[in-house]
Parts: structure tokens; sequence; C-alpha cells
């Protein structure tokens, strides 16, 4: 047990750090800059009271990256408090008033009297850069999302049939938008021009979309106010469209080859379902350490895959999804068991017994990937690969 606790408010710019003892009493209130010498100063400072401390931070990214860094560099023990707990946790306090320096004193203070708080532990640099390249996927995904929606109400309000009848999530149609826009352009060119200048950038299926666009053209015969500057806007989205999907390829290849580097992906990639971006994920979120857990239980817990009993008085047995939880590793999960459907029969039983008991679609799937969390938190224990059917032993 530590002697003394040191609790950091984190801030953008500066960050307020209260030390106190056993008691509760505080050694130590100093506002400080984010900055390497001024934490350094700090860590001294805070050292030369006892060495025996315990850091205690509510953030661990971001703007506590310098100060976690610094901490984990000279070996000191850090756990961390979610912000959430920390509001919580103020009410029971004297007082109203919220300052930095409050907020530092009730994360030492939640430091000092719990005994549940994990250590942060640093991670290896193959997850540290997954975690940024899986960030900036995410990013990108929902960039794309938002310029295809942005895409769609441009073209709906010059040309609605034509945006009814192109997928604007497939590569192609977006292709065709950066040439033509227009019902009259459509005519002029004919399906048969438009087919070929769609093969010429290796467009699939040029001849059906061609057909489809020349279709919508001879459904409007109108042309609407502001055509001309709208198509020139839906050029420019398309294009924008089109950029996205090559630097969305671009961090794929660079997870891909990054990912590979793990000592672990060997092993979460015989896993069926487990693609190279779902094991990215995992790793980018477990940091590749089941020490870290201590159990598979634990591990899904984490994922948001184990239940958590909610019951009051007379009402018991009511299980429900915990509120915290990492919602990236329950995607990837999720998807993983969807995807295995397909190619593990094993998986396929599992679902389809669920199924006979009376689970919905949803439910029968989570149920998967909850037993999946067992499987891959063995996998990566063992270092053992997956294999569908156990070995058999010779006998004696």
């Amino acid at each position: 047990m530590p002697r003394i606790w040191a609790g950091v408010d984190i801030g953008k710019e500066h960050h307020h750090c209260v030390v106190i003892n056993t008691d509760g009493e505080r050694l130590l209130s100093r506002r400080v800059l984010n900055g390497e010498s001024a934490l350094l100063e700090l860590i001294g400072d805070v050292l030369a009271l006892d060495d025996d401390v315990l850091w205690a931070v509510d953030l661990n990214h971001g703007g506590a990256a310098l100060l976690v860094g610094l901490l984990l560099g000279h070996g000191q023990p850090m756990v961390y408090i979610t912000g959430l707990t920390v509001h919580r946790a103020s009410a029971s306090y004297r007082g109203e008033g919220k300052t930095d320096a409050k907020d530092a004193f009730v994360i030492a203070d939640q430091a000092r009297m719990r005994r549940d708080l994990g250590l942060l532990r640093p991670g290896d640099e193959i997850a540290i850069d997954l975690r940024t390249l899986t960030t900036r996927r995410t990013d990108l995904v929902c960039d794309r999302t938002r310029q295809i929606n942005r895409l769609r109400a441009q073209l709906l309000e010059i040309f609605p049939a034509l945006e009814r009848a192109l997928d604007l999530t497939n590569k192609g149609p977006v292709m065709l938008l950066t040439g033509y826009q227009t019902p009259a352009a459509i005519r002029r060119s004919g399906a048969r021009r438009i087919e070929t200048w769609l093969r010429n950038r290796k467009v699939r299926g040029a001849a059906a979309l061609a057909r489809t666009a020349a279709e919508a053209a001879e459904a409007q015969h109108t042309a609407l106010p502001g055509e001309r500057l709208a198509a020139a806007m839906v050029v420019r989205l398309a294009k924008g469209v089109m950029a996205l999907d090559e630097e969305i390829a671009e961090v794929d290849a660079l997870i891909e080859a990054r990912f590979r580097e793990h000592p672990h992906a060997e092993v979460i990639l015989s896993l069926p379902g487990m693609g190279k971006q779902m094991g990215a994920v995992f790793i980018a979120a477990t940091g590749g350490d089941m020490d870290a857990f201590g159990s598979a239980d634990r591990l899904a817990g984490y994922a948001g895959l184990a239940p958590a009993p909610r019951d009051s008085g007379r009402v018991s047995g009511n299980l429900r999804r915990p509120r915290r939880f990492h919602r990236g590793l329950l995607n990837a999960m999720y998807l993983s068991a969807l995807s295995s459907l397909k190619s593990c029969l094993a998986s396929k039983a599992y679902y389809q017994r669920k199924r006979a008991e009376g689970k919905g679609h949803k439910q029968a799937l989570l149920a998967l990937a909850r037993r999946r969390v067992n499987v891959l938190w063995a996998m990566i224990r063992d270092g053992a690969c997956y294999q569908a059917t156990p070995p058999v032993t010779a006998a004696a």
C-alpha cells in the first residue's frame, strides 16, 4: 500500500496536481504547465515527499499523453479513474463548487480509498500504432459517409431519378458523376459512349451502369434552376468521395502491414471470421496483452459481452449490458461472429442452437461473440492457432 497519493486533473494546457497522505491531508497542490520541463519538476517534487507514491489521472490519452509517458518512463505506478466517476464522487464531498484543485483532490482521495483500480500498463509500439491507424480509418469512413450523404442531397435537387437509381456506396456510380450529372448531358452522350467512358476508367459493370443512367435521363427532360452550379458541386463532392476511398485504401494497407508484425497476428487470423481489420481493432483495444485482463470473463466484460446484474429488492436475475465497455471491440467481435457463420461449422452450429432456444438473430450473434471471446483468449494465452477439430492422438 503506498504512503502518498498524487491525483492529477488533466487539462489541455495545464494540469492540477494534489498530493495527499494516508490521513487525506494535502501535502502539495500545484497547477503545472503541460510541458516536459514543468512535468519533470512536478515528478521530482512529489518523489521528494515520498518515493512510495501512487499516481491517479482522469484521462489516459490526448492531453495526458506526455504526463503518462513521463511517469511510465520513471517507473511510477499509475491508475486511471474515469471522468464520470470523478464527477459522481465529487457530489459526496463538502461544497458544491467545482475547481481543478478540488477535482484533483477527489482523484487522489478515490485512489487512496479504492482497491479495485487497475494499474495503467505501457502498450507496445505495434498496439499504439494500430490504435492510431484504426482511429484514423474510423474517421475517414465517417467522413466518407457524410460526403456521400451530401452528394445525394445535392444530386436530388437537380436529378432525382439518377439519385434514386444509383448506389453511391460503390465506386462505379461515383465515377459516373464525375463526368455526367445532368439529364441533358447523359442524353447527348448516349448509353454507348458513356459505357466506353466508364470502361476506359476500369469501372465494373459499365454497360449496366450506362443503361441505368440513360433510363434515368429519359425520365426527366426538365432542367431545374441552378442546375449548372449544382452539377459542378456534384463533381466536387464525387471527387471528394473518391479521394477518401484512396486514403482509406492506403490506411488499410498500413494497418495490414503493421498488424502482421504483431506476435499474436497469426494466432488471431487463424480464428474464422477474424480478418486483418478486426484483428487490428482487437490489438488496438486490448494491447494484445491478455495478462491485463486475467480471465476471459473480464475480457468479455471489457467488450460489453458479459451481462451485469441489475438486482434490487425482490427483483433478481435481471441481467443487462454494462454501461462501460469498449464499443469498438464489441463491434469487431460482433462482425467477426457474423462473418464466421459462412466459414466455420462450429460457429454456425452454435448460432443455430441459440436460435432454436428462442433467441433472435442479434441475441444469437452476441452469444456467439461471447463464446468466441473465450476461444480467442485461450488461443492467445497458449499461443496456439485455432483448430476446427481436436487432434486425434495415436493409441499407445
